[in-house]
């Protein structure tokens, strides 16, 4: 069911993360700056109107700030934000009992909205279109239609598989952003202002050490600040400097490019096992533990961007690059 936003599965979406080292505002929001300057424009145009936005779509890798946008929306609007998710919403009577407490101009927040069912969907369509409700009473020849009218309000949607939403219902907004992965220099900034927040004493070095290891995910960079603190304060009696940084990092198993032991892991098997590749992706399941969607949702989209792993028809590819990597010798086809 649709919770507020200091509701505990806010804070449970956000897998732990202060709910204070959240920006309120669009211009405390660090990095994706074509999006914020296309949002920009849209809250101000809508404030001139007095209108409610319309019902805008966030989608990219997790950890990115699609719901923290949402929170920012809300906030520069000045209106309540509802909190829900696809999964929760299992039947029709549980959205129509969102909406139906919505006021003039909240906004909804779904997130996962790909895993909505289609029944589910077909009832949210005139509610976007029409600000309508469409309730059916009794059953057989007797069962009569019910429309109750809505206030204005805004869906924002977010998910992290946009290409599972039906046409239809991603055509229903009016507004579709991507959320990229960030730049070291926006991760950097982003650490040094939840540093402040967390009162933690950091140096230019340390914070970038961390951010060059974030894989690009302000949420990595979050939990691996918070965790590299821990370190210090026990082994270092606070102090947060490059070397207990580097420490701490090593001690989570976490590299130089950001790879863990699981992404080690997935490389070493398509290199040592299956000289290279490429693999299919159910045999690297079965042989790391890992879940297939895991693999292909987590893991390979970071190693792609490093240049590590290239998809062919007949599988995965280990390049050059990984074998420079994990100091293996590359075969002479390369």
């Amino acid at each position: 069911m649709a919770s507020s936003i200091t509701s505990s599965e806010a804070e449970a979406e956000d897998n732990g993360l202060d709910l204070t080292l959240r920006p309120k505002r669009l211009l405390e929001y660090v990095g994706q700056n074509q999006v914020k300057a296309n949002l920009s424009i849209l809250l101000e145009a809508a404030r001139g109107r007095g209108e409610p936005i319309e019902h805008l779509l966030f989608y990219g890798a997790p950890g990115l700030g699609k719901t923290t946008l949402a929170h920012i929306v809300a906030n520069e609007l000045g209106v309540n934000l509802r909190v829900t998710s696809g999964p929760v919403i299992e039947k029709a009577g549980d959205l129509a009992a969102i909406l139906t407490n919505l006021q003039e101009g909240d906004i909804l927040f779904i997130d996962e909205i790909h895993r909505l069912n289609k029944t589910i969907e077909e009832v949210l369509y005139p509610a976007m279109e029409d600000y309508a409700l469409d309730i059916i009473i009794g059953k057989g020849p007797s069962a009569r239609t019910l429309r109750l009218d809505l206030p204005k309000f805004t869906i924002i949607g977010a998910t992290t598989r946009v290409s599972l939403m039906s046409s239809p219902l991603r055509d229903r907004f009016g507004m579709v952003y991507h959320l990229d992965f960030y730049e070291p220099e926006d991760l950097e900034k982003i650490i040094n202002r939840n540093a402040d927040i967390l009162n933690i004493n950091i140096n230019a070095e340390s914070a970038s050490e961390i951010a060059r290891r974030a894989r690009r995910t302000p949420r990595i960079a979050n939990r691996l600040l918070k965790r590299v603190r821990d370190y210090c304060q026990v082994r270092t009696d606070g102090r947060l400097d490059l070397d207990g940084c580097r420490d701490a990092l090593a001690m989570l198993a976490i590299d130089e490019a950001g790879l863990d032991d699981i992404d080690r892991k997935i490389l070493e098997l398509i290199i040592d096992k299956f000289n290279g590749g490429p693999v299919g992706l159910s045999t690297i399941a079965a042989a790391t533990g890992e879940d297939m969607a895991t693999i292909e949702e987590v893991y390979e989209p970071y190693l792609m961007r490093l240049g590590f792993l290239d998809r062919s028809p007949r599988g995965r590819v280990a390049t050059p690059a990984a074998y420079e990597h994990l100091n293996r010798k590359a075969p002479k086809l390369f």
